[in-house]
């Protein structure tokens, strides 16, 4: 099916429209019948009932901006069965949708569509169909799917339950630790609302300086002049401005949707995405990708077809809707500029333990910042005169951007790097690339450097010169990184470089700050009884900024150093490492859901065994058990209070002291 940016865009007006809904709809039901027209030649049937209020769309691809066409895909086809002709459907006039505003074929209370085969394979009898489709009400619209399993001479559908071998039975069963003594302790675990807060302040940050660039600071005072003019009635003015900027804030928050939906297919999901290969390089690329485009080498824009087609919806409509559709334009036509800032938030918010949650309140955030200037300048009118004039300054905004999305390029680079052990992008060499980076952006500001867009520096001002000083400072401070010494922990910036043991100089072992660890249950069980020693373990990640922090500047500390170092047997156990088990220990996982998931991966097998027996899939998550896995104390998240993790790790202590092994 073809695809184009209208459908694109459709798929983006759906994800919005869907927010609405707190609980799970079915506003469309489906069955199925056959009819046999010869011995080789069927006739599926596919009747859809439709709630009252709610419609399905035709197969037809829409003109422009429009719904999601319901689509119909038969499955294994090849020297089973062929389709005679294609899949028709009810024959009704268009007729107008509020939601979309067009006149589109929309099939109401009921429709049926049929499809004639010809069996290729006399032996068929069961053919299974997908349809996706969209279904909305003059509100909202939800994308929905069904399958359909198909006995061709009517006999019931016997699906067969998921099977996996013995071995894999047995192997799965390895994966449970008994883990007892739950009852004994409350949850320690509330660096949740802490860290939710952090991103939501970041991203708060980010649509502050968003509004400094060149897309949308201008905009400022012609939008808010317009609102305040043309609506003749000053309170009228303040209310469509304080509208105008209530759509833009949930127009960015409602971006993070579809991490949403994600996330709820499969607890490890978002873990995977952070953690994926491929996709840490995309981001390397895309990153770079802008960096150069706020140097002003090009311009990253989305088409200018669907900025013009919301403007001229926005100036035919009026009223609530129209000035939802101004803010919509807004979020497109400054998409050249906000686009680095939302794309690092992004990758930023999935490559951390909150996931989509953490997500929505990033882009929140950015949506409010964005949008205070638009109310507040609407509400005081006068604080327009304060504001400073455009100019050459805007253009400097974009190009530190352009260096700071240069060095955040590299994070990417870096998490691929460490989950495939690859060795470009050791800690020394990542912090040397940064001070390349930083040394770059401090003679620009100095007007040592220019780019495109760069008009005559006529003389450097006092906050340039600041800005360049502060960055010159933040260079000084990396540089101790690069070295072989106890300063090249720069606690500052724990979690963003490689961790200190993933180093070009050698050191004496593959352990956090240089610990004894242990990387499987087996040989961490093994010391523990030879020692006699607790054991903490520590699911962690190699992509994992809160990991980096607490091993960098938790443990580094020297009370949670010392107990960790002779009290404790640390077995690390990372959740995203590709390296591949060898094929006597891969094997399949049968979820409680009926699913089967693929343990191939030393990181496969970890996750899983987190989330059987922890029914959690954050890192840093740790846990402290005796030789028995008998809980100590009550287990704990990321915990950047050194104090308190050192109590946790004293009370454990003590808990296990109590009972002779």
């Amino acid at each position: 099916m073809k695809i184009k940016s209208a459908y694109l865009l459709s798929i983006f007006f759906t994800f919005f429209f869907s927010l609405s809904f707190a609980q799970i709809l079915e506003p469309v039901k489906w069955t199925h019948s056959v009819e046999k027209l010869s011995d080789t030649e069927y006739q599926l049937i596919f009747e859809a009932s439709i709630d009252e209020g709610w419609y399905v769309y035709s197969q037809e691809e829409p003109d422009g901006l429009g719904p999601l066409p319901t689509y119909f895909e038969y499955s294994e086809q090849e020297n089973n069965y062929k389709l005679i002709g294609t899949t028709t459907e009810p024959n009704v006039a268009p007729k107008f949708d509020k939601v979309f505003e067009l006149d589109l074929k929309k099939f109401e209370n009921e429709a049926e569509f049929v499809q004639k085969i010809a069996l290729i394979n006399s032996e068929l009898n069961l053919i299974e169909v997908r349809v996706d489709y969209q279904t909305c009400n003059d509100e909202k619209c939800i994308p929905m799917d069904y399958v359909f399993n198909i006995s061709l001479d009517g006999s019931e559908v016997e699906l067969e339950a998921v099977e996996i071998d013995e071995r894999s039975k047995a192997l799965s069963a390895a994966l449970d630790l008994g883990v007892t003594g739950w009852d004994n302790f409350e949850s320690t675990d509330k660096v949740e609302q802490k860290s939710n807060f952090g991103i939501f302040l970041l991203g708060f940050l980010g649509g502050l300086i968003a509004l400094l660039t060149p897309c949308v600071f201008p905009m400022i005072p012609l939008t808010v002049s317009f609102f305040t003019k043309s609506s003749g009635d000053n309170k009228k003015g303040i209310f469509n401005s304080i509208l105008y900027g209530f759509f833009i804030f949930l127009i960015y928050a409602l971006l993070s949707l579809p991490f949403h939906l994600i996330d709820t297919l499969d607890p490890e999901i978002l873990n995977n995405i952070s953690t994926n290969v491929t996709l840490n390089i995309i981001f390397f690329l895309i990153f770079i990708a802008f960096a150069f485009s706020f140097f002003g080498y090009y311009e990253l824009t989305l088409p200018a077809s669907w900025s013009n087609a919301l403007d001229s919806k926005a100036n035919k409509i009026g009223g609530f809707i129209g000035i939802f559709f101004m803010a919509l334009t807004l979020a497109i036509v400054s998409f050249s500029c906000t686009g680095p800032i939302l794309g690092t938030l992004l990758g930023s918010s999935l490559t951390a333990d909150g996931g989509a949650t953490q997500l929505s309140l990033g882009m929140s955030g950015f949506g409010l910042a964005l949008a205070l200037p638009f109310t507040l300048f609407a509400m005081f009118p006068k604080w327009l005169n304060s504001l400073p004039k455009s100019g050459g300054w805007l253009n400097t905004v974009k190009v530190v951007l352009g260096f700071i999305e240069l060095g955040l390029a590299l994070k990417f680079l870096s998490n691929a790097d460490l989950v495939e052990h690859w060795g470009l992008l050791k800690r020394e060499i990542f912090i040397g690339l940064w001070i390349l980076i930083g040394i770059g952006l401090v003679l620009y500001l100095f007007g040592k450097i220019k780019f495109p867009h760069d008009g005559p520096l006529k003389k450097l001002g006092g906050f340039r010169i600041t800005t360049a000083i502060l960055f010159l400072a933040f260079v000084l401070y990396l540089i101790p990184g690069v070295t072989n010494t106890k300063y090249a922990n720069l606690k500052l910036l724990s979690g963003f470089p490689p961790p200190l043991f993933y180093s070009v100089y050698e050191k004496s072992s593959e352990c956090p700050l240089d610990l004894n660890c242990y990387k499987t249950i087996e040989e961490g069980l093994e010391a523990a009884k030879l020692e006699n020693k607790p054991i903490m373990l520590d699911f962690t990640g190699w992509a994992c900024v809160n990991c980096r922090k607490m091993e960098e500047q938790v443990w580094s500390t020297s009370k949670v150093y010392d107990i960790l170092s002779d009290e404790y047997i640390i077995i690390s156990l990372y959740v995203d490492d590709k390296t591949l088990l060898p094929k006597a220990e891969q094997f399949q996982y049968l979820r409680p859901s009926g699913t089967v998931k693929d343990i191939e991966t030393i990181g496969n097998k970890w996750a899983t065994l987190q989330t059987k027996n922890f029914k959690n899939n954050s890192q840093p998550y740790y846990v402290l058990v005796n030789h028995d896995m008998e809980l100590l104390n009550a287990t704990r998240a990321y915990t950047p209070n050194a104090g308190t993790y050192y109590q946790w790790l004293l009370e454990g202590l003590g808990n296990f002291n109590t009972v002779k092994f």
